[in-house]
């Protein structure tokens, strides 16, 4: 989808948000709409003008990379804000409630405050706007998901094997962050989770000095980043020969993610997906141990729309990128995690991740 396209889209959100205007500052946002990728900025779209605000750093590159966008520089004043929305007669205009500071709507705020009373436009929240339209992925942006699946697929599966006793869960985080680099990565989406033996039941544990042991479940989720989109894996390995506890939590966490991934059709609800899975674990006893949601979004960024758990009431539909992840957590002994990320097409998942997963049964 091209750039006009999504700001076409944007445009029909103007009038069903009752705004002239939408004040765009969350990053991602402001790549989707106009392939900026610069760390600082607003968009400002109106029905006949965008808008890309930037500082002296970034005036060449958001040139280059928002060819559809008018380009104004800003110091540390938002007078460019005032003296746009009285030029263009915006009388009320949407901001990113979710994203935007106290401090910045504060200035925001006293600038619009010092206009005459005619020309002061209304700040109106207006959160989700953009990443409504976010959660379903174009063509373009499947293909760029795609091989960031790739590479921490690939990463792991490179470095799995190898992961001993006597190694740090720093030293394994290590590997696979370089391993997702070599192989092309831009960055890493989040730092990466090792959770060996009783950290596998912390959902985020940072990977810490903690000696791997002969007979240790390690939790790891990792995932790369490549040209701004973002991939979300987990797998639980097991160092030595699996126990019987290991293997009955194991698959026990299998059934309910292949169950969800096979079962999930457009049109449930995000809570409903999520009951999929949550039912299989509560049927085993250890629904009071899976306490995070089935899933997420992903994208630009590794956490959006659309939501996958309890709470999630908006639809699944065609073309949106999800993870399906459920977990058991058992204080001190550890966890089990299984993630994948999926694409709703024709109605049903298509699953994007292809590391290993243990064959216990």
């Amino acid at each position: 989808m091209s750039t006009k396209a999504r700001l076409a889209k944007l445009r029909e959100q103007l009038s069903e948000n009752e705004v002239d205007a939408i004040l765009v500052s969350t990053p991602e946002n402001r790549r989707y709409l106009s392939g900026f990728a610069g760390s600082a900025g607003y968009l400002l779209v109106s029905s006949d003008d965008t808008v890309l605000a930037t500082d002296f750093r970034y005036i060449e590159q958001a040139g280059n990379q928002a060819p559809d966008f008018r380009v104004v520089r800003i110091s540390s004043s938002v007078d460019w804000f005032t003296e746009l929305t009285s030029e263009n007669g915006l009388r009320r205009v949407g901001f990113e409630s979710r994203d935007m500071t106290v401090s910045a709507h504060s200035a925001f705020q006293n600038a619009i405050d010092e206009l005459e009373s005619s020309l002061r436009p209304e700040l109106v929240p207006t959160p989700t706007v953009v990443e409504k339209l976010r959660a379903v992925k174009d063509e373009g942006e499947l293909k760029l998901i795609g091989r960031a699946v790739e590479l921490a697929d690939q990463a792991l599966d490179e470095v799995a094997p190898g992961i001993a006793p006597g190694m740090t869960e720093r030293a394994i985080a290590w590997e696979l962050e370089k391993a997702m680099r070599e192989r092309g990565a831009d960055e890493i989406s989040f730092d990466i989770i090792v959770g060996s033996g009783p950290n596998g039941a912390l959902p985020h544990h940072r990977a810490g000095d903690r000696v791997i042991e002969d007979g240790d479940p390690i939790v790891i989720d990792m995932g790369a980043t490549y040209e701004g989109y973002c991939s979300d894996l987990s797998r639980t390995i097991f160092v030595g020969e699996p126990d019987d506890k290991f293997r009955r939590v194991y698959d026990t966490v299998l059934r309910a993610q292949l169950l969800a991934e096979e079962k999930v059709t457009e049109g449930m609800t995000g809570g409903e997906v999520d009951g999929l899975a949550r039912d299989v674990i509560v049927e085993a006893g250890h629904g009071d141990e899976f306490g995070h949601s089935l899933g997420h979004g992903v994208g630009l960024a590794v956490h959006e729309a659309p939501t996958v758990g309890p709470r999630g009431e908006d639809p699944i539909t065609e073309g949106m990128v999800f993870t399906i992840e459920p977990g058991i957590y058992i204080s001190g002994w550890g966890g089990v995690r299984i993630e994948d990320m999926v694409v709703l097409e024709n109605g049903r998942a298509r699953v994007l991740s292809k590391a290993h997963k243990l064959a216990l049964s």
